[in-house]
């Protein structure tokens, strides 16, 4: 069985078209095993409750922003080994500088591509 078989993905986007997008994606790649959510609020109750190997995050969003929920993620013993790829639309060096400093993993600048995303999370994975 292949990693791309038991890789988990959480996706977060507050967008509905930028989260098909995503997993339209991961369905070309051939990852199958992935939730999706609407708030970063949702996704760390997610995470918390069902685990995942990678979380694939929009940055801005209502109420929790992505580097929100990756320093959230991280400052719980549970969810602090979780894989974390950033996807922002306006990605510039204080925000990454923001999210390396909870152990950002990758990042992605939007638009992006099926291939694009599939380079970033093997990067984080090694070979799917």
């Amino acid at each position: 069985m292949s990693l791309r078989d038991n890789l988990k993905i959480l996706v977060v986007d507050d967008t509905s078209v930028s989260r098909g997008l995503i997993c339209m994606s991961l369905d070309e790649i051939g990852v199958k095993n992935y939730d999706s959510c609407k708030s970063g609020i949702e996704a760390y109750d997610i995470a918390v409750r069902q685990g995942a190997h990678i979380v694939i995050s929009d940055q801005n969003m209502p109420g929790m922003t992505g580097v929100q929920l990756l320093e959230k993620l991280r400052m719980q013993k549970s969810t602090s080994r979780i894989g974390f790829i950033l996807i922002s639309g306006s990605m510039d060096q204080p925000l990454l500088d923001a999210a390396n400093k909870w152990g950002l993993n990758n990042f992605l600048p939007k638009p992006f591509d099926t291939v694009k995303l599939k380079n970033c999370i093997e990067t984080v994975t090694g070979p799917l």
